[in-house]
């Protein structure tokens, strides 16, 4: 490694490329599309304003709410410390020890990495997806070490 080549940092933040750019992408054109969809259809002769104007509102706010939900799969990550490793993913937050974690790959084929536990669980890394090619297989290698060297740690002590 050359002085004109930085060391990455083994802490940096996991996340997805490919899979939060498309969620990003898709949650500005639902928003755009369910907008213009509640905008511009047309009204039926001789129905209610008021029911019209209530129909036209939720359709909107479906665009808004999938919106949303794109926004979050666009916000799914996992944070290195070195205390242990924040699990973000869809719908769940969960805290891990460093000591908790076994080994780091991918189940079967699972389109994001799974980290194993010592509980006997799987819990899905969806920050490491496999969409992302040879970054992905960088990121889950980057975190294997974490586990590894943080392993070596506690059994040195």
């Amino acid at each position: 490694m050359t002085a004109a080549t930085p060391r990455k940092d083994p802490y940096a933040v996991f996340r997805p490329v490919v899979g939060a750019w498309v969620a990003r992408v898709m949650a500005v054109a639902c928003v755009l599309v369910f907008g213009a969809v509640a905008v511009f259809s047309p009204m039926p002769i001789g129905s209610d304003p008021s029911v019209l104007l209530l129909n036209r509102i939720a359709i909107a706010l479906l665009g808004v709410v999938g919106a949303l939900f794109l926004w979050r799969y666009a916000r799914i990550r996992a944070v290195p410390s070195p205390s242990g490793l924040r699990v973000v993913n869809l719908f769940t937050t969960r805290d891990l020890e460093w000591a908790e974690i076994l080994r780091v790959g991918y189940s079967g084929g699972a389109p994001w990495a799974v980290l194993e536990l010592t509980d006997t669980e799987e819990l899905a890394l969806m920050a490491i997806q496999r969409s992302d090619g040879q970054r992905a297989e960088q990121d889950a290698s980057r975190l294997a070490a974490l586990v590894e060297h943080h392993h070596r740690g506690v059994a040195d002590r």
